[in-house]
């Protein structure tokens, strides 16, 4: 009876359990031998399996109709050159046209030629200017609702902002205008001098800017832009410059935009120009005799062939003084028939030695 009942009862508990488990280990062993498979995939070099590993990547676009040939340090030095530029040319201008004119730097940017033409209104003040010695052209764009306040300006009326003319400048406006770009161009190349010394000329002036070609459509040009004040009246300076001009001036740039904030190294050729300069400069030299002291009524009564009489040995040394600072001990004497005196010791081995 009791392997009945034992058999009965393991054979019922034993039943349930064992279809439980079966249902549950078949769904358990489908997941074991399925995921088993893709785990060599990592190994294959696929699209997913890249997004997968690498989640963190950052994809950038590259436009190969507009490279970035002008590098981020290029860029800094060319943004902090003309930020000082800009503020002498406000300055230049202010005292050109007699009244406030406050100029700011906008952007620097870099884009094609032909994106920067096309974006000009027409007609325009279109300066082609010569760099020289740099080969090429660089272009400087005033706009007309800028430059014609500053013409009546200069003709001794009052800048205002509601000048609609839209027609190119004539023989004396153009002029008038020259005088502007005048002062831009003498601050321009002011501001490039520690870069490269330039000579900036203008060439001729246009108000179509389409019709000026000075490199191919998708050449590289830094455009840099300058907001203008004048009384009521705002507009836009653009200076146009083609980086195959300044492309041989790449490392001065970058090394501009750091100059004196990194220590550098001095080499031989800076160590034997700074020598080659020094040279060639005069100093005063002075001889000190004696100091002594005297009433201010024997110095008044002081005449030829009185005899000052002091505490100093005529055969101690003298203290030579190049530009007012201390630096040699001499003994007098005489050369060639002429006052002279021997250098013995520098000032700093003199106290040396007397200490």
């Amino acid at each position: 009876m009791s392997d009945e009942t034992s058999q009965e009862t393991l054979g019922n508990d034993e039943l349930e359990e064992l279809l439980r488990s079966m249902d549950a280990g078949g769904a358990a062993q489908e997941p074991e031998t399925q995921p088993a498979m893709p785990k060599p995939e990592p190994q294959f070099s696929s699209p997913a399996a890249e997004k997968l590993s690498a989640p963190r990547q950052r994809v950038v676009a590259y436009d190969f109709k507009r490279p970035e040939r002008v590098g981020k340090e290029q860029m800094r030095a060319l943004q902090s050159l003309h930020e000082g530029f800009a503020r002498n040319f406000g300055a230049s201008l202010s005292a050109l046209l007699r009244t406030i004119a406050e100029t700011k730097l906008i952007s620097v940017d870099q884009l094609t030629y032909s994106e920067f033409v096309y974006s000009l209104e027409i007609p325009t003040c279109f300066n082609l200017l010569r760099p020289a010695p740099l080969e090429g052209n660089w272009i400087l764009d005033i706009s007309p609702s800028l430059l014609y306040p500053m013409i009546d300006r200069m003709l001794g009326g009052n800048p205002s902002s509601d000048s609609t003319l839209k027609r190119p400048l004539s023989e004396i406006e153009l002029r008038l205008a020259s005088r502007v770009t005048s002062a831009f161009l003498r601050e321009l190349a002011s501001a490039w001098e520690n870069t490269i010394q330039m000579s900036i000329q203008l060439e001729r002036v246009e108000s179509n800017p389409q019709l000026v070609q000075i490199v191919p459509p998708n050449e590289v040009v830094i455009l840099v832009s300058l907001e203008l004040v004048v009384g009521k009246s705002q507009g836009t300076v653009n200076l146009c410059i083609p980086f195959n001009t300044i492309e041989r001036l790449g490392n001065k740039l970058t090394s501009n935009n750091w100059k004196g904030y990194t220590p550098t190294k001095s080499d031989q050729q800076a160590t034997r120009q700074i020598e080659a300069q020094i040279d060639q400069s005069a100093l005063e030299v002075v001889v000190e005799l004696v100091k002594t002291d005297i009433r201010a009524v024997d110095l008044l009564n002081l005449q030829v062939g009185d005899i000052i009489t002091t505490d100093k040995d005529c055969r101690h040394t003298l203290d030579v003084s190049i530009a007012g600072v201390s630096k040699f001990q001499a003994r007098p004497g005489a050369f060639k028939g002429r006052k002279a005196v021997e250098i013995v010791s520098t000032t700093q081995q003199s106290t040396t030695r007397n200490s």
